[in-house]
């Protein structure tokens, strides 16, 4: 196991230290950030980030245009592994209720190298989803004004950065308010697919796409493969993924040792009831094999039920997609302020982007960082952004389950934690699978990212690991 470095809790009455008054790099204990949340607020803001309405909507539709009616399988499928990933983090973050997340779990557990390369993937992962989803606005503001999809994707991850600089609890309730409108969204595209059904509960398991990309309404069909499933899980895996959002929110949640566990569980539960029911009313409700795959959901919402709903569901999906954005960069900010707080950049850089502000203790250079370039990268080739996604998230997966199998050892067997049932066959399954899905991605993608993982290897043997004393230093709050 790495070093790791435990810090005292910031109560609720100390006081943030102002940037003006902050030492030099090492001359004062970590930095914490103040625990204001519960379940409730934790599970609003992991659902937000999970964004079931939005994936739905940007992201779903890509799959129908690969997969047709076996979409909904395969997210089914993907949700089914999400358990046992789920299982490991709520075990792991209860271990370690750090804003790093994924990586301060697996530095502590599987050592130094491989949380840094944990850390590679959360962060292509972290800077990388914002935007996806932030460019689906477009489409949505539609009924209302034409925009193009990258300067809409933009100007919602600027908005999501300016909210994502305000107090955390303030957050939770405007992340919220707008969960109610994308869940209500959800909600009446299933009522509408199940009450138009063109074919039976069948449908859902006879694995067909309609062939030449569903141009045309009198094509022909294809079947749709077990291997081509398995590629799509890369997929199903990263619309199903935000629930470890809770994890990274750990350091702020009161009581972690109990609050992450349901957090995580009990937002898995809802994103995976919030998103397949609607996949599987819009499996059977589409006109036909060639509408399903071409995923234009919102002319199938026209055809239902007219102009008027479809232009309701459109501005919902908008304010999801906005959502969103919001706790996505509340979260990487917290990942790129606790990188940085344990040291994993050269002096100057770690200690500005530990910064926090002194009125709402929000992490704020790093808040800036994480959405300003995200507004850039929405103007990159969108099928790239996919693909490199689906691969980052299903090797960060698999190192998580490695750590999980890690995690028993020693003292650690004997700590105060939620423990998951099953263990140790859960990560070991996963391991197994995950491995197997990854193995099964488009070159170019994997080529991409571990063109990425290989440069920060380089990036560890060179300077962090020769600096091990000083740098990448992982620290748990107690």
């Amino acid at each position: 196991m790495t070093e790791t470095l435990h810090t005292p809790p910031q109560t609720a009455a100390a006081p943030v230290v102002p940037d003006s008054v902050q030492g030099a790099e090492g001359a004062q204990a970590p930095r914490t950030l103040k625990r204001s949340i519960g379940v409730v607020g934790g599970t609003l803001l992991t659902l937000s980030c999970v964004t079931p309405a939005s994936t739905l909507f940007v992201v779903v539709p890509d799959l129908f245009a690969t997969l047709g009616t076996a979409t909904a399988l395969t997210i089914a499928i993907g949700a089914l592994l999400c358990v046992g990933v789920a299982f490991c983090y709520a075990e792991l973050g209860t271990l370690i209720p750090s804003a790093g997340g994924e990586y301060a779990m697996v530095s502590t557990m599987a050592g130094r190298l491989a949380g840094w390369l944990v850390f590679v993937l959360s962060l292509l992962v972290v800077m990388i989803v914002p935007p996806v989803i932030a460019m689906g606005t477009a489409d949505y503001l539609a009924p209302l004004v034409h925009i193009d999809a990258r300067y809409a994707g933009a100007g919602v991850m600027v908005l999501a950065t300016l909210a994502g600089l305000l107090d955390l609890r303030a957050n939770a309730w405007i992340t919220g308010v707008f969960l109610v409108l994308e869940v209500v969204a959800a909600a009446v595209v299933a009522v509408l697919g199940f009450t138009h059904a063109e074919r039976g509960a069948g449908s859902l398991v006879d694995l067909t796409v309609a062939s030449g990309s569903g141009s045309g309404s009198g094509g022909g069909t294809e079947a749709v493969t077990a291997l081509l499933i398995v590629s799509g899980l890369a997929i199903a895996l990263f619309v199903t993924q935000g629930f470890s959002t809770a994890v990274y929110l750990s350091e702020e949640m009161e009581d972690p040792r109990r609050n992450v566990a349901r957090t995580v569980l009990l937002t898995l539960g809802i994103s995976a009831v919030v998103l397949l029911v609607p996949v599987a009313a819009i499996t059977v409700g589409a006109p036909d094999l060639a509408a399903l795959t071409r995923g234009d959901i919102g002319a199938m919402v026209e055809g239902w039920s007219g102009s008027g709903v479809a232009t309701f569901i459109s501005l919902c999906v908008a304010l999801a997609i906005i959502n969103a954005g919001i706790v996505m960069v509340i979260q990487n900010s917290r990942v790129l302020f606790a990188s940085a707080r344990d040291k994993a950049w050269p002096a100057p850089v770690n200690t500005v982007l530990s910064r926090l502000g002194s009125r709402f203790g929000s992490p704020w250079v790093a808040t800036l960082l994480v959405g300003v370039p995200g507004a850039g990268l929405c103007f990159v080739n969108l099928d790239t952004l996919y693909g490199v996604t689906g691969v980052s998230v299903t090797g960060m997966y698999l190192l998580v389950a490695v750590a999980a199998l890690l995690g028993r050892r020693g003292g650690r067997s004997l700590a105060p934690a939620w423990r998951m049932p099953l263990w140790p066959g859960v990560p070991v399954v996963l391991i197994a699978v995950l491995a197997y899905v990854l193995s099964q991605q488009e070159v170019a993608y994997l080529l991409w990212t571990g063109g990425i993982v290989g440069v920060a290897t380089l990036y560890w043997l060179c300077y962090l690991r020769p600096r091990g004393a000083t740098r990448w230093l992982v620290s748990v709050p107690e």
